[in-house]
């Protein structure tokens, strides 16, 4: 036993044991599964944030390279959306926060703050007054996705 009565509960060192040893030579690879913006929006736009909801398995299976063509047959036009024109609850809060993350990275703010300095509160305002830059895009079980701007959605 110890001086401060305990006893010597570390255990002991072991000079068999052997450290694993790390056999990879090359560095991982990772990919992008990204269109580099090739995707213009309904007035042409290029460069759209898209924030991605609905089923998904579609979605993965989207940026895989699907099982039918390719990325931009699979989208909806317009006019021919099945999806109801309501934002959820999981749209907006992903929308805010991610917007919010672009505000406080010292993105341009497009609304008047009022000396608002919360980049969630100025989110919000942006939300209410449909000015967020970004398009939601909602997968379908087929694949097939529908994208819908901001302003659309109620």
């Amino acid at each position: 036993m110890s001086d401060d009565g305990y006893a010597n509960d570390e255990p002991e060192f072991n000079e068999d044991f052997d450290e694993p040893i790390d056999d990879f030579d090359e560095e991982p690879t990772f990919s992008d599964n990204e269109d580099n913006g090739n995707d213009a929006g309904a007035n042409g736009n290029m460069n759209h944030d898209f924030i991605a909801s609905g089923d998904p398995a579609a979605a993965a299976a989207a940026a895989q390279g699907g099982s039918k063509g390719k990325l931009e047959d699979k989208k909806i036009p317009d006019d021919q959306r099945n999806t109801t024109p309501y934002m959820t609850k999981y749209e907006r809060a992903r929308l805010l926060g991610t917007r919010a993350l672009q505000i406080s990275m010292n993105a341009p703010v497009l609304v008047d703050t009022g000396g608002e300095t919360d980049p969630l509160q100025i989110a919000l305002k942006e939300l209410q007054e449909k000015k967020i830059p970004l398009v939601v895009r909602r997968y379908l079980p087929d694949g097939c996705y529908e994208d819908w701007r901001c302003e659309e959605l109620i």
